[in-house]
């Protein structure tokens, strides 16, 4: 018998049983706390599942399909231009979609076998960081100017960070081994195609999240009222797109229309559940198909086994910490937030950038976590300079990167995204 392993499983027993124990349910405070985790969880399925994240993991699985990862990695040697390899590796998270536990391999293979210190910190930093699904995400719950400030920043800290430890590293980057690691050139499609597959997803995105402007008129309204019309002509290019690019058979994808067309045609008032038809009759189309699309259909669900169980777990946790937004807060009275990182001070972004160093964000789950700190009282600039130290490291990753690159590198590493988040909340949080 393994009694480490015996031992384990009693101490969480143990746990489990002291918190059913002392849980206050006479308590008016623990009991609401229950419900606005339970409400933010209702609110999260129903106004971001099925028309943001669904479409995202279809994105990020055709990313991991369609884009050779490989394409990207072999810019990061030594003996490629600066400015190319800090550029490809400075947004490598958009391009290759990994979360922070897949970078670290990624990162650790690259490095082991030539890449640049530089770009291959560059890259370790970015990957995470600028997650299409996290982006699309603190867009859609956050707003425009945290999303955007969070591209920027993240590409910016990326380079930054990474000609930095570079630089304080330069004698023993020149005495590295010459040899690069350069990954076998791939016979694809033509990038037009690619870009064209992509665009149609993409524009299914962002049409039907499209959200209703403030004024009747003007543009942005003429866009909102149009945007299913818009959703139903990138579909259709998406159509296009299985059938001639991806060589799926001609009578799925049809079948697929067909379906979608008769949820129309009932339940035309409620449209959010005729696009979880066609998102369902995609993915029933990919799974009975062969080579790509099937290989397609499998890295979506990959992203949604993976992410989706921990999202859920991020917002009951969130609802029962935080509350519900425009509540008093959960079982962690507001006052406590605004008095640590309410404002804008140099120890309220100081603050962020630590808990965002050391503390674990599973997947997407610092923005419902950090939609209730901003609810609580947070301070823009405080959220922005975690949003840029929190999902890029955490303690268990800088555990992982110090047997790759050593003690002091890592130390280095930490402090150079705390101090650059703080200054960045600083600056970001004087504007907004």
């Amino acid at each position: 018998m393994n009694w480490r392993t015996e031992y384990k499983a009693l101490f969480w027993i143990v746990v489990l049983f002291t918190i059913a124990f002392f849980m206050p349910l006479e308590k008016a405070l623990f009991r609401q706390s229950i419900i606005d985790a339970l409400e933010l969880t209702r609110w999260y399925a129903r106004e971001h599942v099925i028309l943001c994240l669904i479409p995202a993991f279809f994105i990020a699985g055709s990313i991991a399909v369609f884009l050779s990862q490989n394409a990207v990695i072999k810019y990061f040697g030594a003996d490629a231009p600066k400015w190319l390899s800090y550029s490809v590796s400075s947004v490598s998270g958009v391009i290759l979609a990994v979360c922070s536990c897949t970078v670290l391999p990624l990162f650790s293979g690259i490095h082991k076998r030539g890449a640049g210190l530089g770009p291959a910190i560059a890259f370790l930093y970015s990957g995470p960081a600028i997650n299409i699904l996290a982006i699309i995400l603190t867009v859609r719950v956050l707003g425009w100017e945290l999303g955007l400030a969070r591209i920027i920043g993240a590409v910016i800290f990326a380079v930054v960070i990474g000609l930095i430890m570079h630089y304080l590293y330069r004698k023993e980057e020149e005495n590295k081994a010459a040899t690069q690691f350069v990954p076998a050139d791939e016979d694809g499609r033509p990038m037009s195609q690619t870009v064209l597959h992509m665009a149609a997803l993409i524009g299914i995105l962002i049409f039907a999240t499209w959200a209703e402007p403030a004024q009747d008129t003007g543009f942005w309204a003429t866009v909102f009222a149009y945007k299913w019309h818009l959703v139903i002509l990138f579909s259709g290019l998406l159509a296009y797109s299985l059938v001639y690019i991806l060589n799926i058979t001609w009578w799925y994808v049809l079948a697929a229309i067909a379906a979608t067309g008769v949820s129309a045609y009932l339940v035309p008032s409620t449209p959010m559940l005729v696009f979880a038809v066609g998102a369902v009759s995609l993915g029933v189309v990919l799974s009975f198909s062969e080579g790509e699309p099937a290989d397609w259909m499998s890295e979506t669900w990959s992203f949604t086994k993976q992410i989706m169980p921990l999202l859920g777990a991020g917002v009951l946790v969130a609802g029962f910490l935080l509350g519900m937004p425009g509540s008093d807060g959960g079982i962690i009275p507001n006052r406590w937030i605004e008095n640590i990182v309410g404002g804008n001070s140099l120890g309220a972004n100081f603050f962020a950038s630590i808990i965002g160093g050391f503390m674990y964000f599973a997947t997407l789950t610092e923005i419902p976590i950090l939609q209730g700190l901003i609810n609580s009282g947070m301070g823009q600039g405080p959220a922005l300079a975690l949003l840029l130290s929190g999902p890029a490291i955490s303690l268990p990753n800088l555990l992982v990167i110090r047997s790759v690159l050593g003690t002091q590198k890592t130390i280095v590493f930490l402090l150079l995204v705390v101090v650059l988040s703080t200054v960045c909340g600083l600056i970001f949080g004087s504007f907004f």
